[in-house]
């Protein structure tokens, strides 16, 4: 098992430092958590990258927390189990629910007889509508009706993270205070000069009809990007005209094509395919061999420009390797005529906000706790952007999230669409009404079971006429500028996704790299916010607007929620010959994680990507 385990290590391209003390440890996490030697390493892929750990050597103080994320995992996987069965594991917060909602029912006030007969054979109220009740008379629950967990976490709103480049430039912020009362708050709130908005429209529109794609889109949607990107390469001028990868030759050429997988299962360095163009091979594979390179870094779905010669004509040898693509100037212009100015128009000069120069806060859902949907969270985070006010809060879903147990199980009492209403809609109206200038973006998830289950996805259709220059909607994935300040968002988790399915090779004396940088460089270089193919489970349907899934420009800002650990990163496209854009990527991690609090992103941009303050903060 030893081997084994040392095995997959190396195909995964990890080294061990103490390999025998190491080795010995997994053997036994092997066996005490019935794991096989591949699913170790795949679970310490997953400690590693959420860990955002340095370098690709496994070392001997590392396995410690390695152990706890297996213990973890092993019991997230016991509750699951019982929950599947139908088992509920009660909590203090059960308890304390029951107790107050008997406590509310009692009244010893005289009035009218109660028929007790009619009481002993009526259906009692769920725990759920309680909860609802409560909410929705109120607004917010109250802390003598239903204490959460939620509620009594302790570090509230601490900075895990912060990259400060201006600390000099006033943003007229106040610094939080979580003693300050509500209509204090309302009072002292500084007035914010509003944004201008423009939404990219080339995405699905509002009650589209899907499922309907055929096996042909998918080929035109494959052959349109390896022709597109075949076109990019020659017209810089650095490339001359790509040949067909499939035919012997003794010397060196230049291809162009798709990276693919020659069967199920993961990719590796003996399964790596090359797919060119229908117009220079036929749409034919040829086996890619990459001993030769020093470095790389490919994935399936990943278009790339081979240099090299094919001497057998069934297997291509690589020199050079290139995934970036070059950008041309015309790319950089979109269409003027699909853009969708919200109220600039109607929005007197002087409450315009300086351009190139914006104020976001950033969440991603889910926005309530697993335990309850009470919508905590995003009632905090309301409260935040009151005493810390942004022009523009950007609200990414899931909003109300199909992963979320009472829906999984069917428990509500309200439709989803209700729901969505009630606790998004309903706050945010409030909020916005309270702020006056400031605008909020929603963003839908395929996760939200109040939406269409497709990608790409059409923006949420909301009716709110009196408030439509506040609050907007964007497809996903979408670009929208605001204060002339490109960003571009995908709520899709493409980075877990192609931390999946890369695989990568660095050079011996180079430089150790950053992996959550090299994995969001992928949506910069490959100009798409969803590169990979085939998709990894998601309902990627090629009838509807392909064009929205590119990204034929460098943003200013990139926002791409994930799952695997929160950053803000600069990052800088690679094209060759090519004046490199830099961008910021933003992945502002999930606003609730289990019963308790996640992160958001609060981000200040001066007009360039040397020029912002950024913070990481935990809710």
């Amino acid at each position: 098992m030893e081997e084994e385990i040392k095995s997959e290590f190396k195909r995964s391209q990890f080294d061990l430092e103490d390999e025998e003390e190491i080795l010995r440890k997994c053997v036994t996490f092997c066996i005490n958590y019935g794991l096989a030697p591949s699913d170790l390493v795949s679970c310490w892929e997953a400690y590693y990258l959420n860990g955002m750990l340095d370098g690709s050597i496994v070392q001997n103080a590392e396995i410690d927390g390695f152990l706890l994320h297996l213990q973890n995992q092993k019991k997230e996987d016991v509750v699951k189990e019982k929950e599947e069965a139908g088992l509920h594991m009660y909590s203090i917060a059960d308890v304390e629910m029951i107790l107050n909602n008997d406590d509310d029912t009692m009244d010893n006030t005289p009035g009218t007889p109660i028929n007790h007969h009619q009481d002993l054979f009526s259906p009692a109220p769920d725990s759920t509508s309680l909860m609802y009740e409560n909410v929705l008379s109120s607004g917010k629950p109250s802390k003598s009706k239903l204490e959460t967990p939620f509620s009594k976490r302790t570090d509230r709103f601490l900075v895990k993270f912060n990259m400060n480049t201006v600390p000099d430039i006033e943003n007229g912020k106040q610094e939080p205070n979580h003693e300050i009362d509500e209509d204090d708050v309302v009072r002292r709130v500084p007035s914010r000069k509003r944004c201008s908005l423009v939404i990219h429209g080339s995405g699905s529109k509002p009650n589209c009809r899907f499922m309907y794609d055929r096996l042909e889109d998918r080929l035109n949607a494959i052959e349109n990007r390896i022709r597109k990107h075949t076109r990019a390469f020659v017209a810089s001028g650095i490339h001359e005209e790509p040949t067909d990868p499939t035919t012997a030759s003794q010397r060196s050429i230049f291809a162009v094509g798709m990276i693919c997988c020659d069967g199920e299962g993961r990719l590796n360095e003996k399964s790596v395919m090359l797919q060119s163009s229908i117009e220079h091979s036929g749409g034919e594979c040829v086996r890619l061999e990459l001993h030769r390179l020093s470095h790389y870094s490919i994935f399936p779905g990943q278009v790339v420009c081979i240099e090299g010669h094919n001497p057998s004509g069934h297997c291509f040898i690589a020199s050079n390797l290139v995934d970036s693509i070059p950008t041309s100037i015309a790319d950089e212009n979109l269409n003027p005529a699909k853009k969708q100015a919200i109220d600039k128009e109607n929005q007197p000069t002087d409450l315009l906000s300086k351009e190139r120069e914006l104020s976001m806060i950033i969440a991603a859902g889910p926005f309530t706790t697993t335990d309850n949907l009470l919508f905590e969270p995003l009632m905090e985070l309301l409260a935040y952007a009151k005493r810390r006010p942004p022009q523009l809060l950007v609200l990414l879903g899931p909003f109300v999230d199909s992963e979320h147990p009472e829906v999984k199980k069917g428990t509500v009492d309200k439709s989803f669409d209700e729901i969505f209403h009630f606790e998004i809609l309903r706050k945010l109206e409030d909020y916005v009404e309270c702020m006056g200038s400031a605008r909020v973006l929603l963003v839908p998830s395929i996760r939200d079971a109040s939406h269409d289950f497709v990608f790409p996805q059409p923006a949420f259709d909301i009716n709110l006429p009196d408030l439509k220059s506040q609050i907007a909607c964007l497809g996903n994935p979408g670009v929208f500028e605001a204060n002339e300040v490109k960003v571009g968002c995908c709520t899709v988790d493409i980075l877990k996704q192609i931390s999946g399915e890369e695989i990568s090779r660095t050079a011996a004396d180079g430089k150790p790299i950053d992996r959550m940088s090299r994995l969001a460089n992928h949506i910069l270089n490959q100009q798409s916010f969803y590169p990979l193919y085939p998709p990894a489970e998601i309902p990627l349907d090629f009838s509807l607007a392909p064009e929205a899934l590119q990204l034929s420009l460098v943003p200013d800002i990139l926002i791409l929620p994930s799952d695997i650990k929160y950053f803000v990163k600069v990052l800088s496209s690679e094209s060759e010959g090519i004046n490199h854009n830099k961008c910021i990527a933003v992945n502002p991690g999930r606003l609730a994680k289990g019963e308790g609090g996640g992160t958001f992103v609060e981000l200040d941009y001066y007009g360039g990507s040397d020029q912002i303050n950024a913070s990481i903060v935990g809710i």
